[in-house]
């Protein structure tokens, strides 16, 4: 019944912020600037598929700099998600841990010993800084959301890649 009542609704809020002429500031009941924050009060859409735009936290993003400073501190497991002729023949991140895109499911789930003999690098915990990286941010974002339906609570992804990291280092 909840159920229904969120769908109808979803329905109902799409009809008319596409026939309101200030799309941005819909006019929303209670004062809320925002359909999110009636969709938040709406009673019986607690787990409204609206509510979860992603399972990632908003600051799952890491820059160059915030990376460069993870890794001069040890403060973060990265891990390179690209195939390993990816990194033959670009090259990779000093210290990351290379797990294929693949492979971040069943390799996230391996024992601590496991994950050291397939991998090369010790294996993060759920509470470790994970951060993920790849060619240009899209893979890592991917494992980013596999990681965190894993259970594993500080997880990021930098956007940039290995593009980035290169142009950033040749300055």
């Amino acid at each position: 019944m909840a159920l229904r009542r969120c769908w109808r609704f979803t329905g109902v809020v799409s009809r008319l912020l596409l026939n309101s002429a200030e799309l941005p500031a819909a006019s929303v009941p209670r004062g809320r600037s925002s359909v999110s924050a009636f969709v938040n009060t709406l009673s019986g859409c607690k787990n409204s598929p609206l509510r979860r735009f992603s399972s990632a936290p908003p600051s799952a993003e890491v820059t160059y700099e915030q990376l460069k400073q993870l890794l001069a501190g040890a403060r973060a497991v990265v891990i390179d998600v690209r195939e390993p002729w990816e990194l033959r023949e670009y090259g990779s991140i000093p210290g990351s841990i290379n797990v294929p895109l693949g492979q971040v499911n069943t390799a996230l789930q391996l024992g601590p010993q496991e994950f050291e003999e397939k991998y090369g690098g010790e294996m993060p915990k759920q509470t470790d800084n994970i951060v993920f990286s790849c060619l240009a941010g899209l893979r890592s974002k991917t494992a980013l959301d596999t990681a965190t339906s894993l259970g594993y609570k500080d997880v990021q992804h930098y956007p940039g890649g290995w593009q980035d990291w290169m142009k950033n280092e040749q300055k």
